[in-house]
């Protein structure tokens, strides 16, 4: 259930970031509350929000137990750019 809530704040804070909102075809309203459930520990990825496409992909890769995340992207970085 969505409930109003009103908040006072700097008019060129609120124009920059609707700017940033716009420019990621959000609305300032779902940045924030994204932003207040990352505060606050909720989950900001819902089930409900992923497509079925995504749905049916979850889970289908499996790494191995010694893929190292950091090194694997810190080498393909440094291929593509160097």
């Amino acid at each position: 259930m969505n409930t109003k809530l009103t908040l006072t704040i700097e008019q060129s804070v609120i124009e920059k970031a609707k700017k940033y909102a716009r420019k990621r075809e959000r609305s300032l309203s779902d940045l924030i509350e994204n932003y207040l459930k990352t505060l606050t520990g909720g989950s900001v990825n819902n089930e409900d929000d992923l497509t079925p496409i995504v749905k049916s992909l979850r889970g289908s890769f499996k790494p191995p137990k010694n893929f190292n995340y950091k090194k694997e992207l810190t080498d393909r970085l440094y291929e593509k750019y160097l």
